[in-house]
């Protein structure tokens, strides 16, 4: 075994201990900020269920989501609703919007003109969402058959 002092000077001399922690500390990194010019925002819509979810018989709930699906189609040849639809699990969560607009409150009412969303059968939860430019692509959308 080493004699004491002699180890102690060896450490405080930084032999034997490894490079990292006899070397100087440095300071904590920063994340290098993205640039903003490379980002856009979006406004991504959580669409849930409303207060009056159960409020609708069958023919009824036919009728809505017609006119709900009509609605998606008229935003999206307007160029304003980029993505839409549904989760398939049947839950709490019916599905999403990604609307491309001016301020969050073009998409509230973007949102709102939803006619499931009129009624209370639905809800939406609006978020601003950045991502890259161009990371999300206008789909051609067709008519519905």
């Amino acid at each position: 075994m080493m004699p004491r002092p002699l180890l102690t000077l060896l450490l405080v001399l930084g032999f034997g201990v490894p490079a990292a922690l006899a070397a100087e500390p440095k300071a904590p990194a920063t994340p290098a900020a993205a640039p903003t010019s490379d980002l856009t925002t979006y406004y991504f819509g959580l669409i849930l269920k409303g207060p009056n979810f159960a409020a609708y018989g069958k023919e009824d709930r036919a009728k809505l989501q017609a006119l709900h699906l009509a609605n998606i189609e008229r935003l999206a040849k307007l160029g304003k609703l980029l993505v839409a639809g549904p989760f398939e699990d049947n839950g709490e969560w019916r599905g999403i919007f990604i609307f491309k607009c001016g301020s969050l409150a073009e998409a509230q009412a973007l949102a709102a003109s939803d006619p499931e969303v009129q009624t209370g059968r639905l809800r939406v939860e609006l978020h601003p969402w950045m991502t890259t430019k161009g990371s999300i692509h206008d789909p051609d959308f067709t008519p519905a058959k």
